[in-house]
Formats: C-alpha cells, structure tokens, sequence
C-alpha cells in the first residue's frame, strides 16, 4: 500500500513588484512552511525591466527580491523551506548568480537553481521583451534535483505552485485533475493579500483593524489535487469563501482556465468553508493543455504627455470648451502636432461646495505622438502660455513635462516546441524540459443551464447593485474582466437572470461599442464580463483613466436597480 504524502505547504510573499517588502521575513517567522513563493512579474512589469536592461545588460530582474533575500536567506535555509520565484525576469541567470554570490557572502550553503528558455524576443524584430508563459515542469525538474532557490523568468503565476508540487507529489504532465487543483490554489496565492482581504469588495462588512495588515495566504495542497487556503495564525485579514471567490475571478475569462500545465475547469471549483480563516478547495477538474504557449511582446508604442486643468464654481462646461478650443488651435499651428490627442471632462464638482477643492472640476488631456518633441515643447508651450488667457482661476495640477515613453502590449502563440524550456541546475547542468505531448484545442464549453428564477412577487427598491453582489476586475492585455457574485443562493438566482450582457453594457456605458461576452460559473454564484478592447493595447499605453481596470468591478457595483427588498 502507497503511503499518502503529507501536505505541501506553500505560501506567497509577493503579489507584484513593489509588493509589501516584509512579507518575506512575515511568512518565514509566521508559522511552518515547506515553499515559499514570489510572483515580481506583470505585463508592465516586463517592460520596465526591459528598459533597465537596455540600461544595463546585466539587470532585468526584480532587485527587491535581492534585498528581501539579504535579510531572511538564513531563515529560510534554518527552517528549511525552499523559495521559488519569478524575479528573474527578463535575465533569470543573471539573478541566480547573483543570488550565489549573496549567499557566498553570507556563508549560507544553499543550492540556486534558475529556469530558461521563455525569451523569444530574438524572433520578434523591434519587440522590446517577447517571452513565453512556460509551465512548472521547468521548476520542478530543479527541486527534485535539490535546488534550495529556484528562480524563473516568465512562467505562468501558477506554475510557481504547479512545479513544486509535482516535485513534491510526483505527478506528471497526465495527472490533469491534480495539475489543475494546483493552477486553482495558484492562482488564489499569486496576488498575496488579495486572498486574504485586500481589494474586497465587502471590506466594510469587517472590523478595519482586522484589514489593516493583511497577511500574506497560504495553501494546504493534497496529493489529489485538494487545498485548503489559510494563512499564518495571529496575522492579519481573513480567508472566507468571499476573498477566495473574487480571487479566483480575478483576471481569468471563461470555464477553461488554460495554462502551459494544464486547463483547469473553473466551473468544477467547489469551495467550501472549513473553520475561521480555512477554505477548502475541490472537485477541480483539469483537461489537456493548449497546443500553444502564449507568448507577451512588449514593445515602446511612442511618447505620451498629459496635463490636467482645474476648473472651479460656474460655468465648468463653458471653461472646458474654452481651454479645449484654445489649445486645439495652439497645437494646430505648433510645427510638431500629436498624433493623438484625447479629452476627458470629470465632474468632481459640487454645487455650494463648502470648499474649493470640492467646487473644481478636471479637466484632462492626453496626448500621444511617435514624435517625443510633438508631447513635450508642444504641449508645455501652448499649456503655460494660456495662464493668463484662459478661463478665470485657470490652473493645473503640475505643468506637463517633456513626454515619456508608453508601452504596447500584445500576445502571440507559438507551439510548446517552439521554447528550449531548461533547467539550470546548482551545479551547472542543463537538464531539458520536453514540451507536453498531450494537449487539447480549446473550445468554449456549453452555457450551464441557469438557475431557477426568483419570484419577483414582492417590492423592488432602486439600490446600487453593489448590496447584493461582490465584484472584482483586472486586465489581460487589451481586454477587462470583471467577476461578479453573489453570496446566497437566492441572491444568485436574481443576478443570473437580472445581470444579462445587454445590463452590464447599460450600466457600463463604455462597454457598448465593444464586445463584452458572459461567463456562468453556477458552482462560484459567479458571471464573468470579458469586454474586448476597453484597455486599448494594454496597461502600458495607459489608455483609459483606470488603465488596468482594478476599479471598474467597484464601479459596475456603485450602479443602481431594481433590486427586491428582501435582499436590502
């Protein structure tokens, strides 16, 4: 008879780049572990270490996870938890090395490991970072041969839990439902305290002490694929199955929840509260991968400038079409114009407004130009030259400056084979990672059949939609999602029958143009918006005012229906 694995422990220590840098040293004191993990990288993550590594060749990783490795490398081997993480970046060898030579400073005796082969930017003329989303077979081959460290360039945020544990499990590529149990937990860690109370949309339901710290989560893994998401005893926020809900919403799209791994059925997801702070996750059901990889190109789309004007007390329609044809002119007989030039009036005025700040609104200019000189001395010229013949109490914000440059994004897909996917081990050797064998094209799956609806008998009051429904948003390229769900099963019933497509594009007016396709996820209460196209050509080019889409879930919530009383 085969002895049943203990569970593999694995915690998260970072979110983003920039992320709380004491999370480290927290979850290493915190309570056990057996891995710790670290997600540095984003879409615009990769863009900026591109430029640094323009600057510098031998940087392109995230420096922080350095410094954080100063101060807890010795935990970390006292305790003997192991740390995978995806700082490397754009140069993943380049940080393994300088992780050894930390270590050799430090006199600690650990065993670096780092994975390769995710850079295609060589095949993509005039792309500044082209990288594959490699899988965790890469990371797994290096902790089965000992690696203490392990670090990767850009691999899937779920690979950082897939590959330990099938070093850990002994899975392999064929053992899908468990692969696809690990990208579910993965990917509830892979944003640290957005798990465990960050960002919630019912924060204001808990006591603000409990949220002013959040502690970073972890998961309990199984070896059939199950975990339980908690995190260290006496830390602070919460695990409930709300915070784990909107994270599993959090930047995906439909039921198939594809990876390089495996694809994970979101709609086989069943969580289940265990005890405070502790959610169950299982029922996770994985099928083959895609025969693809996705691979991100990054590129500098040209320059970008802004300025924001403030307009106070009366007539803040008048002033703005004022300033508006003023500078309009001005630029058209500037010798360099911008390509692109983008308004947008916000009203954050107050009528009798007790102060002057709640009487102004802003007024705001973007422009775009391939060209850094048609944003810079353009734009600043015909903006200060309008100080004193303007719209009365004209101001801004800050004076424009001399443009920066903004970044493109877009995805492309090559073959599995397309990557040499390599683990670098401690010692030198290069052990190959063969691409998976048994892939599977993607279909969207058929809709589920909806639930019963609710009897709409009884009252109605217009309330905002948010009093019912939880809702989190995020960006994948140029599109948003927004996830929404319910937390009773009669509330559910109303919002599957009420929150329609043609609902969300009239509550979300920006929407309507574009394509926008709803996913039901019955097993989560859940309806997953994707609306193509409403970030332009991704974070980096900042195209929209909320340019990665975090608060667009808040304001979908903030609109108001017709709801039934019984709810309110």
């Amino acid at each position: 008879m085969t002895a049943v694995r203990p569970p593999l422990r694995i915690g998260n220590a970072s979110g983003f780049y920039g992320d709380r840098f004491d999370a480290l040293r927290e979850m290493l004191t915190g309570g056990p572990l057996d891995v710790l993990t670290g997600d540095y990288l984003a879409e615009l993550t990769m863009l900026i270490l591109g430029r640094d590594k323009l600057k510098d060749p031998k940087r392109g990783y995230a420096k922080t996870f350095l410094g954080q490795l100063e101060e807890c490398l010795g935990l970390a081997h006292e305790r003997g938890v192991r740390v995978v993480a995806n700082a490397g970046g754009l140069n993943p060898a380049g940080l393994a090395d300088a992780v050894r030579e930390l270590a050799d400073r430090l006199g600690i005796p650990v065993r670096v490991a780092h994975v390769e082969g995710d850079d295609l930017t060589h095949r993509y003329p005039g792309s500044l970072a082209a990288h594959a989303y490699l899988g965790g077979a890469g990371i797994a081959a290096c902790l089965r041969e000992g690696a203490d460290i392990v670090v990767t360039g850009r691999v899937t945020d779920a690979a950082l839990v897939t590959g330990p544990a099938a070093a850990h499990f002994g899975w392999g590529p064929g053992d899908h439902d468990r692969l696809a149990g690990a990208v579910v937990a993965g990917h509830v860690l892979e944003c640290g305290t957005q798990a465990t109370g960050g960002n919630y949309a019912f924060f204001a339901d808990h006591d603000p002490a409990l949220l002013r710290h959040p502690g970073f989560p972890l998961a309990e893994l199984h070896e059939d694929g199950t975990s339980v998401i908690t995190k260290h005893d006496g830390t602070g926020g919460l695990v409930d199955v709300g915070t784990v809900t909107a994270q599993l919403l959090y930047e995906t799209q439909g039921a198939r929840y594809a990876g390089p791994d495996v694809t994970a059925r979101l709609d086989s997801v069943r969580l289940t509260q265990e005890g405070p702070d502790r959610v169950r996750i299982e029922g996770v059901r994985g099928e083959a991968p895609p025969p693809t990889l996705k691979v991100g190109l990054n590129r500098l789309g040209g320059f970008r400038n802004e300025v924001v004007f403030v307009l106070t007390g009366l007539d803040i329609e008048r002033k703005a079409a004022l300033v508006r044809d003023q500078l309009d002119t001005a630029l058209a007989t500037a010798k360099s114009r911008p390509a692109e030039a983008r308004w947008d009036l916000a009203r954050t005025d107050h009528p009798d407004a007790p102060t002057e700040e709640t009487a102004s609104a802003l007024l705001r200019l973007v422009v775009r130009d391939a060209d850094q000189n048609a944003v810079g001395r353009a734009l600043s010229g015909a903006a200060v030259e309008l100080a004193l013949a303007s719209y009365p109490g004209f101001h801004v914000i800050a004076p424009p400056g001399p443009g920066s440059p903004y970044g493109v994004f877009e995805d492309v897909y090559v073959p599995h084979g397309a990557v040499d996917h390599v683990a670098v081990l401690h010692d030198g050797r290069r052990v190959p990672v063969a691409p998976v064998e048994d892939t599977r094209v993607l279909e969207t799956p058929e809709e589920p059949p909806l639930p019963e609806p609710l009897p709409l008998t009884g009252p109605t009051r217009r309330a905002p939609l948010g009093l019912v429904a939880g809702a989190r948003s995020g960006d994948k390229g140029g599109n948003a999602n927004v996830g929404v769900w319910a937390r009773t099963d009669d509330a559910w019933r109303w919002l599957a029958h009420q929150l329609t497509t043609e609902r969300f594009q009239s509550l979300v007016p920006e929407s309507r143009p574009l394509k926008v396709v709803r996913h039901v996820l019955p097993n989560l209460r859940a309806l997953n918006f994707v609306v193509e196209g409403i970030l332009g050509e991704g974070v980096a080019s900042q195209a929209r005012f909320d340019p990665q889409a975090k608060a667009l879930g808040e304001w979908l919530r903030s609109r108001h229906l017709d709801i039934p009383e019984t709810f309110l």
